[in-house]
């Protein structure tokens, strides 16, 4: 048995082999075929940069397409069996174990450049020959004409020799003569190319100005034209030709006949139209692709006053998962399943279904009645995917959420229309999935606004566009400021200030919550022994600083939270670090150890919005804290008098539980007077809200500190 090749080279050049062995049979070369195969070993060394690359470059791939015709691979099988050997062995031999799904990905829109490329390269070789025939044709012209004011016999040999097919006919439309290159074209006999009269030899393909160019041309108004034309042989199968017809006139200059010339393109328009369709299709399924898809779309959305689109946006429920479980072929097959089923769906004039890629399909329907029609169609789709799929044995339930956009043509871009239907059918999904979900422009500028300060926080802590509030910590006993909770905002040029709970949750999602967070802390404890140097006196000022769960998993939690205390100078237990009940629920010892060391250095761990994430309150023995925060809702009826007896019962009872644990007790959200005193009453240790204060500037919770330290 041969050894896998071992390095990256080792397999390039493997998959350069097996390029050449399916190639090879079918290309006009000189080469042997391992010299050969070393031309093909730069185009798959291009391939593969091209898969692994950070962005995709479709020129790369196109590069690679027209290399394949410079290497004389000009026959349609040759591209055929390219594409083929690239969807089987360039992710296997190329791919260096990266993401299956994306390199997959990246290899069939490499597939679709290459196949671009070839289809262009091919064009311009075939431009360049017809330039080479068309000066043939005019220097045949040229010899014809001068054959018939001179000698018939030497035009005789021009007419009989040429490569191209020659007809002569009267200005009234009888064929005259025609040559042998001609008659082969038509399958052979002369009587029946003679036997009809120019004017009937219509097509329904005929472009609109043909036979105007023909009526200028017998007239004596044009010397000539040159057109694309089809005709029917006798067989009734069709001949496609470039035709170029003059005007020949006597030696008084009177028009006298018209010389055709035509060249047949048949073989060559057959092979365009099969690179147009593989390139305008998807190879697994057989539907348009993405590129057909946006032709279709962008000449619905320029269609004229009074016509409407609809589109439904489809994406499969837990496809990623029947490819994990079932394997690539199970997903492939089931893929095909669903196409079938929804080309069933959309059989009506104007309606079309194509796969955007991946497990993600759209059906487009046209008219002036989409309203009613997209959710028809809709619906269709929904039912389609009711019936299980049978593969290998097993029934394989099949779920999708679809997103709608309906409106008129004219007032949108394909792109916006896509987008708004992708964002509609991610609401349709994060709600359940099974199920379709309408367009709102008020969802879809939600999303966008989302996305676009997802993409623009990197850069906004490079710009310094973050800034700190701090709301006060009021001992309920005596009424003096313990400290402050830090609250992060963000002054965002275009959206003016936004509050954590607009731009945390997408910190977190992307990573940036921990050099944010890293910041926050360091902003926060700098704050906090510049309070100490200016009110000495007043006691040592707390600040109390949130962790998102993420920072709690960051490795250098720790070591960052000493090198900031150390730097700016702050004992370990002039900081609390708050932390959600959530986050903690069901937390291993791995979770807590980084907070079983912050709490033996003196930093205060508090439990924030207690009573909120369901906990076992047993669990408070193991758990590092020192401060339960009670959230809001547990308070919020001691606004009016008189309070809700259960809400005091329920407080009463986490304050004593809390107290016998040597737990001390902060409150947030107190609004009134009558609150603080309740809660006063019931033992409460700290609290925070707007009766004391709003969050501010550091400045304010001087003053505050300030008026409690000389009463």
């Amino acid at each position: 048995m041969t050894a896998e090749p071992d390095g990256p080279e080792d397999r390039l050049r493997r998959f350069a082999t097996i390029w050449s062995r399916a190639v090879f049979p079918v290309t006009s070369t000189l080469l042997t075929r391992p010299e050969f195969e070393q031309q093909l070993v730069p185009l798959a060394r291009r391939l593969s940069d091209g898969l692994r690359a950070r962005a995709f470059d479709a020129a790369e791939g196109q590069a690679v397409g027209a290399a394949l015709i410079a290497a004389h691979c000009t026959d349609p099988e040759a591209l055929s069996r390219t594409l083929d050997c690239v969807d089987a062995y360039l992710v296997l031999y190329c791919g260096e174990d990266g993401p299956q799904d994306a390199l997959r990905t990246r290899s069939a829109r490499l597939q679709h450049a290459m196949a671009a490329g070839f289809a262009q390269a091919l064009r311009e070789r075939t431009l360049t020959e017809q330039e080479a025939i068309a000066q043939a044709t005019l220097n045949a012209r040229s010899a014809v004409a001068e054959a018939l004011h001179a000698s018939e016999a030497r035009f005789r040999a021009v007419f009989e020799g040429a490569a191209i097919g020659i007809g002569i006919a009267d200005l009234e439309g009888n064929i005259l003569q025609v040559n042998g290159a001609l008659l082969r074209m038509f399958g052979g006999s002369e009587q029946g190319v003679r036997g009809r009269k120019v004017p009937e030899w219509t097509h329904p393909e005929d472009a609109p100005q043909v036979w105007r160019l023909y009526e200028e041309l017998v007239r004596g108004e044009r010397e000539h034209y040159h057109v694309e034309k089809a005709f029917y042989r006798p067989d009734g199968t069709a001949l496609w030709t470039n035709l170029t017809v003059s005007l020949l006139r006597d030696a008084d200059g009177e028009p006298q006949y018209q010389l055709a010339l035509m060249e047949d393109t048949t073989e060559r328009r057959l092979l365009n139209l099969r690179l147009r369709y593989e390139a305008t299709h998807d190879a697994l399924t057989g539907l348009p692709n993405r590129t057909l898809f946006f032709e279709r779309l962008e000449k619905a959305l320029s269609a004229g006053e009074g016509q409407r689109f609809g589109l439904c946006y489809l994406d499969l429920d837990g496809f990623k998962t029947i490819n994990d479980s079932l394997g690539h072929a199970a997903g492939d097959r089931l893929l095909v399943e669903v196409a079938d089923r929804l080309q069933s769906c959309a059989t009506a004039s104007g309606e079309m279904v194509a796969r955007l890629g991946g497990d993600e399909f759209v059906a487009l329907t046209t008219g002036p009645d989409t309203e009613r029609e997209v959710d028809a169609l809709a619906d269709r789709i929904m039912n389609a995917l009711v019936t299980p799929v049978r593969i290998d044995g097993r029934e394989l339930t099949v779920r999708g959420s679809i997103g709608i956009v309906e409106g008129p043509a004219g007032e949108r871009g394909p792109a916006e229309v896509l987008r708004s239907a992708d964002i509609t059918m991610y609401r349709a999904k994060s709600a359940g999935g099974n199920r379709f979900e309408l367009a709102d422009p008020e969802a879809d500028a939600r999303a966008i606004t989302r996305h676009g300060l997802t993409t623009a926080l990197p850069a906004a802590l490079d710009r310094g566009e973050f800034f700190i509030e701090y709301q006060p910590l009021v001992h309920l006993g005596d009424g003096s400021v313990r400290g402050a909770e830090a609250l992060v905002r963000w002054l965002h040029p275009q959206h003016g200030v936004l509050g954590p709970d607009q731009f945390i949750p997408l910190a977190e999602h992307t990573g940036l919550i921990v050099p944010l967070g890293r910041w926050v802390l360091e902003q926060s404890v700098r704050q906090a022994r510049a309070w100490q140097e200016r009110h000495s006196d007043a006691g040592p000022l707390r600040i109390n600083v949130n962790l998102s769960p993420c920072q709690l998993t960051h490795p250098g939690l720790v070591q960052d939270t000493v090198d900031i205390l150390e730097r700016e100078g702050l004992d370990a237990d002039a900081l609390c670090l708050e932390v959600t009940e959530s986050a903690l629920i069901g937390a291993d010892d791995d979770l807590l150890k980084p907070l079983r060391r912050l709490a033996e250095m003196g930093v205060d761990i508090a439990l924030d919005d207690f009573g909120t994430g369901y906990s076992n309150l047993a669990n408070l023995r193991r758990l590092p804290v020192s401060i339960l925060k009670l959230d809001r809702s547990f308070t919020q009826s001691m606004q009016q008098f008189p309070a809700d007896p259960v809400d005091l019962k329920i407080v009463e009872g986490i304050v004593s539980l809390a107290h016998s644990l040597d737990l001390a007790v902060t409150v947030e959200g107190v609004e009134t007077g009558a609150q603080a005193e309740q809660l006063r009453i019931l033992g409460c240790d700290t609290a925070q809200g707007w009766y004391y204060a709003r969050p501010g500037p550091p400045e304010r919770l001087h003053e505050l500190a300030l008026v409690d330290a000389t009463g």
